[in-house]
């Protein structure tokens, strides 16, 4: 049996986003900045794709610039806001430890400028609270960047809530909203959000395309300079096939959500009951507040690449965290900024399911997890040392 459980790295293209592409290759397919019909028939599509992203998250059409995908919308969100609280002689920003590397290294960058960068603790229940971002915001205080919900662990964080105290201070909120959008249902304005991220690939769009939401009002700075399109903010020709296929793709899964959801928590709900089982092993991530088809686990004695290229050849596509990251031999950062050690850290194992996965799926993998967790373990020297009373068991 054939088993993808790795959607959270990327997901299959739905037959919907497919086919709303097919006639920006094949007939309309202008530029959008030229003046004659046919470059206007694609300005009229890229129009039309821009009034259907924002209804979807409840914002103008104005205020949704289309990008390559989460990174580039992440760093162009962190950079305005950055360059705006030098202006006013605000350099202090506020976020996680366990943010995408497109947040994290963006942060650092700007501390080499000169900003003060404060990553709050996510051991206590393996998320934040607004109240720690309340007592982390300062007069200095420019922006305060939080994801959505973390692609390697779910922990879905309190956006509406840190989005209202951030509002009550007068404070810039971004979010990396790339694991939640198509999955969670999301509403900008009643969050109190005013960038968000997102990215196409994620609920079965195409790769290479995505958007930043940024409310009316803030001033964006280029990342990419060049020509005048999205409104002189990012420059190149838009990717007009797939920005449909993006727009297809999301409309598709909000209008399905409440259905698709219940079905893909059902399965994951399964699959963390079924893998508890296996002794000395923990779910990281926010049990309670958790994306629908996360599972994220730890094995003690085991390494997770060896995990991970058993399972392949049991049929089982899954990953130990990050895809972004994924040629590293280093644990996970998010994994240590939980509180994981380094021993227990590499022997992690995130599935994480979409509604095209099946129970019999689900059932394989109960089948097979558990059964190369104990062939790896019965040929690990860290286990016998274990069993044996060598060393003392962390989990």
């Amino acid at each position: 049996m054939f088993v993808y459980a790795d959607n959270a790295a990327t997901t299959k293209m739905s037959r919907v986003a497919i086919e709303a592409m097919v006639p920006y290759f094949e007939s309309v397919y202008g530029n959008p900045s030229s003046l004659h019909s046919v470059g206007q028939e694609a300005k009229e599509a890229l129009e039309d794709a821009r009034a259907r992203v924002a209804k979807v998250l409840g914002c103008e059409p104005r205020e949704v610039y289309f990008t390559s995908g989460g990174s580039e919308a992440d760093n162009q969100a962190i950079i305005s806001a950055a360059r705006l609280g030098a202006r006013k002689g605000k350099k202090h920003i506020i976020s996680t430890a366990f943010e995408h590397h497109a947040v994290l290294h963006t942060l650092k960058k700007l501390e080499k400028e000169g900003f003060q960068v404060t990553l709050l603790d996510v051991r206590e229940g393996h998320n934040v609270t607004a109240q720690q971002v309340e007592d982390a915001i300062r007069e200095d205080t420019c922006l305060v960047t939080c994801m959505y919900a973390n692609n390697e662990i779910g922990s879905v964080l309190p956006i509406a809530e840190i989005g209202a105290v951030c509002k009550a201070k007068g404070v810039l909120f971004h979010t990396d909203a790339v694991q939640a959008v198509g999955h969670l249902k999301i509403d900008v304005k009643e969050q109190n959000i005013d960038m968000l991220s997102l990215s196409g690939h994620k609920f079965h769009g195409p790769k290479g395309v995505g958007a930043l939401y940024c409310r009316r009002g803030i001033a964006l700075t280029n990342v990419i300079e060049g020509g005048a399109q999205e409104r002189g903010k990012r420059a190149g020709t838009e990717n007009i096939p797939g920005i449909m296929g993006m727009v297809a793709a999301l409309e598709d899964a909000c209008e399905h959500m409440e259905e698709t959801m219940a079905k893909v928590k059902a399965m994951r709900d399964r699959l963390i009951d079924g893998l508890s089982q296996i002794p000395h092993c923990a779910l990281n991530g926010d049990p309670k507040n958790r994306l629908p088809g996360n599972v994220s686990f730890c094995f003690e004695g085991i390494e997770g690449e060896s995990l991970l290229l058993l399972l392949d050849m049991k049929g089982v596509q899954a990953s130990s965290g990050s895809a972004c990251t994924s040629g590293s031999l280093d644990p996970s950062h998010v994994l240590l900024a939980i509180g994981r050690v380094h021993d227990v850290a590499h022997g992690s194992l995130r599935l994480s399911l979409s509604e095209y996965n099946t129970e019999e799926e689900v059932d394989h993998i109960l089948t097979v997890v558990p059964q190369v967790v104990a062939y790896l373990r019965g040929i690990s020297p860290v286990w016998r040392d274990l069993q044996n009373g060598k060393r003392e068991y962390i989990l």
